[in-house]
């Protein structure tokens, strides 16, 4: 009766190993490309790159997230495969002779999100760009503000981040490091509430 109950566990026990060996490896996730960024759902609770940027000359207000992953970056280094930024554009609040009407501080206000642009990295993702406009391995998307799919060529992203290389093709590099390593050597105590905030979001 042993030999016999030995016998079964062992004939399933190959069986199982036979079907583990059969199921075909996985392929490694294929290069994006620009435009192939999905729009994440829930970027507003990733940590702020940086936030409340006024573009006066275009009436804009631009607000910028990263993921966690971009997070594991060092000031000096280059961001990891996996960083994500999520860039929102708004609107602004206007006078009726149409110059942007401004705050106590007197700063533009949002009206109303207008573009969501997206930067991803992954290892040969930026491959595909042409040779002229390549920014390493990083891609591009742009979004509406309804969500909808913007257009698909993301020559004009390109260009612009062409001349920035030694920031990892990055806007706000030196800016976002600075920022970080205020909020780590500061006590919470001496912060505004808005540098609190912020600090809190960024995870530090």
């Amino acid at each position: 009766m042993k030999k016999t109950l030995l016998a079964v566990a062992l004939g399933l026990s190959l069986s199982a190993c036979s079907s583990m060996e059969s199921k075909p490896v996985a392929e490694a996730a294929p290069a994006l490309k620009d435009g192939e960024i999905a729009l994440p759902v829930n970027y507003t609770s990733w940590p702020v790159f940086m936030a409340g940027i006024q573009k006066v000359p275009v009436k804009q207000i631009r607000d910028i997230y990263i993921n966690t992953a971009g997070t594991a970056a060092k000031a000096g280094g280059a961001f990891p495969n996996g960083t994500e930024f999520v860039m929102e554009i708004y609107s602004v609040k206007l006078n009726a002779d149409g110059t942007p009407m401004l705050n106590a501080d007197g700063k533009m206000s949002k009206d109303k999100l207008s573009k969501v642009f997206l930067m991803a990295k992954g290892a040969g993702w930026g491959d595909s760009a042409p040779a002229a406009l390549k920014n390493g391995d990083w891609v591009y998307a742009a979004y509406e503000g309804s969500g909808a799919k913007g257009p698909a060529d993301a020559s004009s992203c390109r260009a612009c981040h062409l001349p920035l290389a030694d920031k990892d093709f990055v806007f706000h590099y030196d800016a976002y490091f600075q920022k970080r390593a205020a909020l780590t050597s500061s006590p919470l105590a001496k912060l505004s509430q808005g540098e609190i905030l912020a600090a809190t979001h960024l995870g530090y």
